[in-house]
């Protein structure tokens, strides 16, 4: 028996691997802060038995209302992954897992790999429609990469989408996948359409240094890049930086932030209510946009979801209420659960990498539904 995390996105420490029915585990911390609850990790095992995994520090983690009913994901083939048995004691994590073949690997939710993301960079950039831009490096020097969908133009609004900023919240970049596939389809009317008179300029990953480090919530130096959007720097944040740099060249008219809530097994959006300079248009196209998202998927609710700032009292360093007041446009941000959409259970796979791309394509209609609209 074996258990490694040396690979892309790999987070765990081995307390104790010495028998099969008690596996001590713990998950690392982010580079320079205390947030963690991102693990991902590999067992070799003895096909046929079950393999008891204790997560030892579980309850001292960033979240720990999120292990509540939840289920960890695992994989043969790093392709198909599904639900575990799963337990929370109020303390440790224990997963237990009788696998069928010699290895498995197992995460906090399905992984989007680096490889994969440049991958789906260089795919993009393959449209016609889509303009490649390297903005800059990040502290680990890694590229960040922003996709420019439709041709530029003065009378054509500007629809901004970034993701994962929280690395941990891999959901955001598979729901991003979707959204390309759907808007780079030259035989999609709605994506035709909407190329006419808008120019998307999306960002698959925010944090590509977090992602690939195994982090849950911040950055290369343990920066939560959704703190620092009031003044970011290239010492702390050069990802909100160089966006931002880019947001101001382009000027914006719908802005989306794309994450993942480790609490809520709901798919909900967070307005920006509170900013000082919010307008009944923009709240009549908010409401537009959410309703259209009822209409068209049983995965969006509006039931559940976070306490709506009053008025004047929103955080300004959060990217969705800063990019609002800078721009003055419609801004929110999408969060999808780490667990399952409690309202369209499914037990094998829970909320899922496929789920989040359906949903990435099905948002291209309600963006559709108020884009002619954006600018008064």
């Amino acid at each position: 028996m074996f258990i490694t995390a040396q690979f892309d996105s790999g987070n765990i420490e081995v307390i104790e691997a010495n028998s099969v029915d008690n596996i001590q585990l713990a998950i690392r911390k982010d580079n320079q802060s205390d947030f963690y609850q991102w693990f991902h990790f590999k067992l070799y095992g003895e096909p046929g038995v079950e393999h008891v995994m204790t997560i030892t520090n579980a309850g001292t983690s960033a979240y720990p209302d999120g292990w509540k009913d939840y289920g960890a994901v695992a994989s043969y083939d790093r392709e198909n992954w599904f639900r575990v048995p799963t337990e929370y004691n109020g303390k440790e994590l224990v997963i237990r897992f009788a696998p069928d073949q010699e290895s498995v690997y197992f995460a906090y939710f399905t992984p989007y790999s680096y490889e994969r993301h440049q991958d789906l960079v260089q795919w993009a950039q393959q449209s016609i429609e889509c303009q490649h831009v390297l903005l800059g490096q990040t502290l680990d020097g890694r590229d960040m990469n922003l996709l420019v969908i439709g041709e530029p133009d003065d009378h054509k609004k500007a629809i901004w989408i970034t993701a994962r900023q929280h690395p941990g919240e891999s959901m955001a970049e598979w729901f991003v996948e979707g959204l390309l596939s759907r808007l780079l389809d030259d035989e999609d009317g709605t994506a035709r359409r909407l190329l006419e008179d808008n120019v998307f300029y999306v960002v698959p990953n925010m944090n590509p240094d977090g992602s690939v480090r195994g982090h849950l919530r911040t950055n290369a130096v343990g920066v939560n890049l959704n703190r620092e959007w009031a003044e970011p720097s290239l010492e702390r944040s050069p990802e909100v930086y160089l966006v931002l740099q880019a947001m101001a060249a382009s000027g914006v008219d719908l802005y989306l932030d794309i994450h993942g809530d480790e609490n809520l097994p709901y798919n909900f959006l967070a307005g920006s209510e509170g900013i000082p300079s919010y307008t009944e248009q923009m709240d009549k196209l908010g409401e537009q946009f959410k309703q259209t998202l009822l209409n068209i998927t049983p995965e969006f609710q509006t039931k559940f979801g976070y306490e709506v700032d009053k008025p004047g009292e929103a955080n300004l360093t959060v990217a969705s209420n800063a990019v609002a007041e800078r721009f003055n446009c419609l801004a929110f941000t999408l969060e999808m659960p780490f667990k399952d959409n409690a309202d369209l259970p499914d037990a094998d796979f829970g909320w899922s990498a496929n789920r989040s791309q359906q949903l990435g394509a099905d948002v291209l209609s309600a963006i559709y539904s108020i884009a002619k609209n954006l600018r008064d």
